[in-house]
């Protein structure tokens, strides 16, 4: 049995829209590695760029976070940006299920519902199962990430991934900023244009989108400075 087989059953245990899998990498960041189908592949992407969701609180908290109904005030308070996003997408449910070793978070299962509700005892039993059974696919024998969860990473999520971190160091180049901040620059760009992170971050590295010092991204003009790399 492998990580992809485990989210795989586990969708279908639970008669889910799909399942995501987000794994923490150094420095604390999250990283969608692994969805079931195209609509929780939106649903991983949606969570990581805007940086919330159940899946995000999750991780913070270190428990289950179980979603009823994502149309519902409670929720769209909670997440005013996700929780009408994730509708539109089709899910109605999310069950976020921390992956973690002892007090290590090694990342969180996603499991998308088509039909609001609470699971069931048996439901959030399985649930948990698959949670543990990811957790022990995805560590090797020393107790680290095992390298072939490396392989796992779909191939849109990978480049994604690389454009994202490339994009990065150099809006933290061009605005004197760490990492972490450049990040949430991305992820707020994003946000007001409504794009996806990975569609702004590949602008970035293509040079069509440069941040100024004011912060705001805007269209790259003539060559950019040697610093801005």
């Amino acid at each position: 049995m492998s990580v992809r087989h485990a989210c795989v059953a586990c969708s279908r245990a639970l008669e889910a829209l799909g399942t995501g899998l987000t794994m923490l990498r150094s420095g604390g960041l999250r990283e969608p590695v692994y969805a079931t189908g195209p609509k929780s592949q939106d649903l991983e992407e949606l969570q990581f760029t805007l940086g919330e969701g159940p899946g995000v609180d999750a991780l913070e908290a270190g428990g289950p976070v179980l979603t009823a109904d994502l149309a519902g005030g409670p929720a769209e308070r909670r997440w005013p940006a996700f929780a009408p996003a994730a509708a539109q997408c089709g899910a109605e449910a999310i069950y976020a299920i921390p992956v973690a070793a002892g007090a290590v978070r090694l990342g969180v299962l996603n499991v998308y519902r088509t039909h609001k509700g609470l699971p069931s005892g048996a439901e959030l039993s399985d649930a948990l199962i698959f949670a543990d059974a990811v957790m022990v696919l995805a560590i090797d024998g020393r107790g680290g990430v095992a390298t072939g969860l490396e392989e796992l990473i779909e191939v849109s999520f990978a480049e994604r991934r690389a454009h994202v971190h490339q994009a990065a160091g150099m809006v933290a180049a061009q605005l004197q900023l760490n990492i972490t901040d450049a990040l949430a620059r991305l992820r707020a760009h994003a946000y007001l244009l409504d794009r996806r992170l990975g569609e702004v971050a590949t602008d970035v590295v293509r040079r069509r989108l440069r941040f100024g010092a004011d912060g705001d991204g805007g269209a790259a003009r003539g060559p950019p400075p040697a610093r801005g790399r």
